[in-house]
């Protein structure tokens, strides 16, 4: 990702025009929710281009982050601000790296949609999967870090910490592939992709034997994490609008989808010059992960790949239509439905690479 493109997404701006709401009704739900609050209240609003609108809270002794579900209609069950909340507060006992939530609101009366309100975690974001300003001899305990704290969400005992019915479990990739080759499929305005149309014929005929279910991120990458402002540690994993109960090689493989991934698209390192940055190889990096669950290897690995750039594809042919019929909400909607096509190839590079 680019200097500008860090530029327009980090820090806080005033709050944009249709997305304030009552300061003095969200004070006043502080003062009865969140322990230790004390005002006055100064409301700003992150930049990044979340789909759940994010805030910071500033009082005179420290600040909160406040997300929310968008205003106006929202497709049922999307932007589900309650299930972000309830994952970290399960969580944050096992010492897992998320911020304290302090509460959640599910009244529309306080400030026109549901949100939660958690601790602002103080730490660097890294935009770019090179991690630049980092020195060449730590950059691999920052990678080591990020794969430690994967493998850590999927050993958790969704029993343990009451999760059970967070998501379906099993037939992840049935399940998954069915709902995203019916979304393609019927978006006719955004047009058919020959690497596509294999894919949607040959995954469901190819999925790996033997299930597992385990809590998934569903989004876990560098720039949805903080990491602590000097060392090579995760302070808190963010944006957990994707999590489900699914597939733990489904999630590890949507991350490390980073090693095939062009960095204009999401933060990637295709192209970049491992050896020379010191960055370890995507086998390494699949050997880090099976060393920290248990696993001998992970067969079959171009599948999940193959998957993963499949499920990405679909989403940005589902951007591309939404652009097309003039429903997109973000300025970058044309760009990214632009992508769809290379998305699709490096899909069908995986498939094919399976034999």
């Amino acid at each position: 990702m680019s200097t500008h493109d860090e530029a327009a997404n980090s820090g806080t701006t005033a709050v944009r025009e249709g997305y304030g709401f009552d300061t003095a009704s969200l004070a006043r739900w502080m003062e009865a929710n969140v322990e230790g609050y004390a005002g006055p209240l100064e409301v700003r609003q992150f930049k990044g281009g979340q789909s759940n609108p994010t805030y910071q809270l500033v009082t005179p002794d420290r600040r909160y982050v406040l997300r929310r579900k968008p205003p106006g209609d929202i497709l049922k069950g999307a932007h589900a601000v309650e299930r972000e909340a309830r994952v970290m507060s399960a969580l944050s006992p096992l010492r897992f790296p998320v911020p304290r939530v302090f509460g959640t609101c599910t009244d529309d009366s306080v400030i026109g949609t549901w949100f939660f309100v958690m601790d602002m975690v103080e730490g660097r974001i890294f935009w770019d999967a090179t991690f630049p300003g980092v020195s060449n001899a730590e950059r691999p305990a920052y990678f080591a870090a990020m794969n430690g704290a994967l493998a850590q969400l999927h050993s958790v005992d969704v029993s343990a910490v009451g999760l059970d019915d967070y998501g379906k479990a099993g037939n992840y990739f049935e399940r998954q592939i069915g709902r995203w080759s019916k979304q393609y499929l019927a978006d006719e305005e955004a047009g058919r992709d020959p690497d596509m149309d294999r894919l949607v014929a040959w995954l469901p005929n190819n999925i790996p034997a033997g299930d597992e279910s385990s809590i998934v991120h569903g989004d876990y990458r560098c720039d949805n994490m903080i990491f602590h402002p000097t060392e090579p540690r995760v302070l808190a994993v963010l944006d957990w609008e994707l999590s489900t109960l699914g597939h733990p090689l489904a999630d590890f493989a949507n991350h490390a989808m980073m090693y095939r991934m062009p960095p204009d698209i999401v933060a990637g390192l295709k192209g970049a010059d491992l050896a020379a940055l010191n960055i370890p190889s995507e086998a390494e990096y699949i050997a880090m992960y099976c060393r920290s669950t248990g696993r001998d290897a992970i067969p079959n690995w171009d599948f999940y790949i193959a998957f993963n750039f499949f499920r990405l594809a679909a989403i940005f042919h589902g951007i591309k239509g939404r652009a097309i019929r003039g429903t997109a909400a973000s300025a970058h909607a044309h760009e990214r439905g632009q992508k769809f096509p290379l998305l699709a190839r490096l899909a069908a590079e995986a498939m094919e690479a399976c034999g």
